[in-house]
């Protein structure tokens, strides 16, 4: 049979397009896929990780702390921050190109199946776990996987798979379009990935999503371990770069442990991790000694979260796009770093709350450049500006200087450009345009982000 693409570069560009077909919440699709591609996922452990805010950075701790001690890891997140490849990781390192486009090959003619049944075309995601399935369950074989949501979990592509544990992160107000407009509706839909009998990990902190969680693990006789109940942390020192804390679970205590990630709300997402380890240590004999796990979490980097790309000038990126995301950022902004102003760049999608992003972020800033992304559901930075104005106006903060930028690079020039010495800047807002901005910075280059 002659291959559908012969190129890496044609292989990206028909997965890239799919988003046309849009987000098709169920999993009809993915059963069929997996059904005739022999299913890859039942010959894999998973760790599935969903929340609003912290996914990532858990999911990069523990990938860390687990190649560290001598296991083979595969990691499935989204999105990319600069190319394509970045979603699928084997041992840290990106698939290879060459790989990537014979599971494009392998997946095409299934995919044009599925298209023309009743189902319809598979989505661009669904693409993306039907590729990384075969990666991992053909190719790479890992000894666990640490597995990601898309969007929300009981209807995610990615729940097509029965792990060795759940965790759970937050639940905050983010794709409420799809997912519910009440925390309640969130966060049934995150609580979708718990899997009768699998135990659970959660840091959720919101007493009403809790307990949706906690009902739906009693439902599906799963134990569930919760923060500040089962397992709790607590913090011993805050520098840059370095942030010192204890552990304490139900099967042992951890005097000392350190993060070199940088925000208070990362000690959060360092203990879920810390948890799961302990779960899958008790419930499946896990041997990583605390050497190795201790260096692990010390040497963990996730790229696009306070993360430091430019020293002079001082320039942080971080991809807070929602509200709670934003708490944080300015939490940490507030609690670990030291600056006589805050320059700050902000472009978001259309979709998302702004003014609750707004309220915490407009109190702490001195300039506000309020820019677009290259993307197609980009909110208008003018319509974005008369948002900041009305809610400046009711802080009664006359202060700010505010400047609209349509252009990105344009905008970035200029917060370069406020930024002197003793000062801080920071890009937040959508991960399309931090994909942007980051590899412009670090590389001069264009990217090639994507959901």
């Amino acid at each position: 049979m002659a291959q559908s693409f012969v190129r890496y570069e044609d292989a990206v560009n028909w997965i890239v397009g799919l988003v046309s077909h849009g987000i098709k919440p169920g999993l009809k699709r993915m059963e069929m896929f997996m059904e005739k591609l022999g299913h890859p996922e039942r010959r894999l452990k998973f760790i599935h990780v969903a929340g609003t805010n912290g996914k990532g950075s858990t999911c990069a701790y523990l990938s860390e702390v687990l190649h560290r001690g001598g296991y083979d890891v595969g990691t499935f997140t989204s999105p990319y921050i600069e190319k394509f490849t970045n979603r699928m990781k084997y041992n840290g390192v990106d698939i290879e190109e060459q790989q990537l486009l014979d599971l494009a090959n392998r997946i095409k003619p299934v995919f044009d199946e599925i298209a023309v049944s009743e189902l319809g075309s598979p989505t661009m995601f669904e693409v993306c776990t039907a590729v990384s399935l075969l990666y991992f369950g053909t190719v790479t074989f890992p000894d666990y996987v640490v597995w990601e949501t898309g969007l929300g979990g009981r209807l995610d592509s990615t729940n097509i798979v029965t792990p060795v544990v759940s965790i759970i992160t937050n639940i905050g107000h983010d794709h409420m379009d799809v997912l519910g407009d009440t925390i309640e509706a969130v966060a049934a839909e995150k609580a979708g990935i718990i899997k009768s009998g699998v135990p659970v990990v959660c840091t959720v902190e919101d007493p009403v999503a809790l307990e949706v969680i906690k009902r739906v693990a009693k439902e599906r006789k799963s134990t569930i371990y919760t923060l500040h109940e089962e397992f709790q942390f607590e913090a011993i020192t805050n520098e840059e770069n370095s942030q010192k804390f204890r552990f304490e679970g139900p099967f042992r205590k951890l005097p000392e442990l350190e993060i070199s990630l940088n925000g208070p709300h990362q000690l959060k997402n360092a203990s879920a991790a810390m948890m799961t380890l302990e779960v899958l240590r008790q419930y499946y004999a896990l041997m990583v000694e605390d050497d190795q796990l201790q260096e692990a979490l010390k040497c963990t980097q996730w790229a696009g979260r306070l993360e430091l790309v430019s020293q002079e000038p001082k320039l942080i990126l971080d991809g807070a796009h929602n509200p709670e995301g934003a708490a944080v950022l300015a939490e940490a902004l507030k609690s670990t770093y030291t600056y006589k102003k805050l320059h700050f760049m902000i472009g978001m999608l259309s979709t998302k709350y702004h003014t609750g992003y707004l309220s915490h972020i407009l109190p702490i800033v001195d300039t506000l450049i309020v820019t677009e992304a290259d993307y197609h559901k980009k909110e208008d930075a003018a319509k974005l500006a008369d948002k900041v104005y009305q809610q400046l106006a009711q802080l009664g903060r006359t202060d700010v200087e505010v400047i609209v930028e349509t252009e990105w690079k344009s905008a970035l020039e200029l917060l370069q450009s406020k930024i002197d010495p003793g000062d801080l800047g920071v890009v937040s807002g959508t991960l399309y345009m931090i994909s942007d901005v980051r590899a412009w910075i670090l590389r001069k280059a264009d990217s090639e982000k994507g959901w």
